[in-house]
């Protein structure tokens, strides 16, 4: 962990500031500055002001574009809009080096050509992990970020987003079947788990099964 990790933390603490950013990290889009205070219930200039606060502290980045979606004259001023930043913050006091940990077990499965036994040990843990019974807040409890695309649960975050850059067979078969797992505890009929990646996205989605 380093001295920017814990100016983050100090950043977040301002319960307008969270709000905002909770806003606009839930959103996977450009957010103006109108919009924002709305949801936050604060004006526009103080919305504005932690904006560039959150994006001075690297959380949020921000851009211009025209929101009426039209270009050339009479398009309008290009106004300054806002997105979750894509790097990832970890708070650990003292500093924890899971992530080295976690990839010494990557390799150690590659190396024993343990991927089908992997996958079993996820979907038993993705199992333990849905007895609470709601699919949408089992993800949510694991920083998935669900969210409805049409009949399509998607999500936002992959909690596992370092390791499957480094690895992207192994983690993404083992967040499958993690995520089978999930489905099958919390005994939601009609839906399956799939691999179906979007960029920035976690690579699975919960879909409805055809009926024929």
């Amino acid at each position: 962990m380093s001295s920017d990790d814990l100016d983050v933390l100090g950043v977040l603490r301002d319960p307008v500031r969270r709000a905002l950013y909770d806003y606009v990290a839930a959103q996977g889009r450009d957010v103006g500055r109108d919009e924002a205070a709305r949801a936050a219930g604060v004006g526009r200039t103080l919305a504005a002001h932690h904006l560039d606060k959150l994006t001075e502290s690297g959380l949020l980045e921000s851009s211009f574009t025209r929101l009426s979606g039209r270009t050339g004259p009479g398009g309008g001023r290009p106004a300054k809009v806002y997105r979750r930043a894509e790097g990832e913050r970890q708070i650990s006091i003292p500093p924890r080096d899971y992530r080295t940990l976690a990839l010494m077990l990557a390799e150690t499965v590659d190396l024993l050509g343990g991927e089908e036994a992997a996958e079993r040990a996820a979907r038993r843990v993705g199992e333990r992990a849905g007895a609470a019974g709601d699919l949408r807040e089992a993800l949510r409890e694991r920083g998935y970020e669900p969210y409805d695309d049409g009949d399509v649960v998607r999500l936002r975050n992959c909690p596992f987003h370092v390791l499957a850059e480094e690895r992207p067979v192994l983690v993404c078969s083992m967040n499958l079947a993690l995520c089978q797992g999930l489905l099958s505890a919390v005994g939601e009929s009609g839906m399956s788990a799939r691999i179906d990646p979007r960029p920035g996205e976690c690579c699975v989605a919960f879909s409805k099964n055809n009926e024929d």
